[in-house]
């Protein structure tokens, strides 16, 4: 499914009781990427790129700069535990930026990149509960 497609999709779908907005973001020459917000919470937003083989879904966070430099450490070590028991994604830092992401193959159907977004959300905002200690106020 084509990133326009989902979009257009997504703007007239609910499912497990959550409504989506959707932007394609499109730069001539760079891949096209569509940000995604499960509803209504724009703090996290969903960016969502597809490959030959893939759909990756990426929730940004935090910043490097946020997290307490003392916790560092222990910050990592906590996101490396929390890997495992949260479904369906895992922990990655882009630069300096610390990302919840999922990713799907490109033959899912519409059901299952929908529920991956709505986990990714619910994930996205368990794991800022989980770390809110090692982040600055």
């Amino acid at each position: 499914m084509e990133l326009n497609e989902l979009s257009i999709k997504l703007a007239s779908f609910e499912t497990e009781g959550a409504n989506f907005e959707s932007f394609l973001i499109a730069n001539p020459g760079e891949q096209e990427v569509l940000q995604v917000i499960v509803d209504g919470n724009d703090e996290l937003p969903i960016f969502v790129t597809q490959t030959q083989e893939q759909l990756l879904c990426i929730s940004y966070l935090f910043n490097e700069s946020e997290v307490k430099a003392e916790l560092r450490n222990e910050l990592n070590e906590a996101l490396l535990k929390l890997n495992v028991p949260i479904p369906l994604s895992a922990f990655a830092k882009i630069d300096d930026q610390y990302a919840i992401f999922g990713a799907l193959a490109v033959s899912s159907s519409f059901d299952e990149v929908t529920h991956e977004l709505v986990t990714l959300a619910d994930n996205a905002i368990d794991a800022l509960d989980a770390v809110t200690a090692y982040l600055n106020e």
